[in-house]
């Protein structure tokens, strides 16, 4: 049950974590003028993508071993953390790309307007972490 538990408080630091920059950190950052925006994201993003992908990581090996070990609940749990993996990959890592390869000095209403369209891609982060964290909560429930 150990690896079920951890996998809750996983699941729960990677929702914590991305609800934080959606509704504290993207706000505040949106006040900034545009080249001083783009400044900002670049290594606020680089440092959030080296906490939060290890996090969903763990999590679903958490929850796997927890699916072994205490029933399938758990494995759902897991998948849906995972899922962060393909949709960073695939939906956010193109306008991710896009603005890394900007300079923060012709930073203008397209960096503006990708880094909003980020912070929208980045909330569905939020979601997938609360949904694996009830799942967690449901398989430790059952179990």
């Amino acid at each position: 049950m150990l690896a079920g538990e951890l996998a809750l408080v996983t699941a729960s630091l990677f929702t914590g974590a991305a609800i934080y920059v959606s509704v504290a950190e993207q706000p505040a950052r949106l006040g900034l003028d545009d080249c001083a925006l783009l400044a900002e994201w670049k290594p606020a993003y680089k440092r959030g993508f080296a906490m939060q992908a290890p996090l969903a990581l763990l999590g679903f090996i958490l929850g796997a071993i927890a699916a072994y070990v205490s029933g399938w609940r758990f494995l759902l749990g897991a998948l849906v953390l995972l899922a962060n993996w393909p949709f960073t990959l695939i939906v956010i890592m193109p306008v991710n790309s896009r603005l890394m390869a900007m300079e923060a000095e012709s930073a203008g209403p397209d960096s503006r307007a990708l880094i909003e369209q980020w912070g929208r891609l980045h909330a569905a982060r939020g979601a997938l972490g609360a949904a694996a964290t009830a799942l967690f909560l449901w398989a430790a429930q059952a179990s």
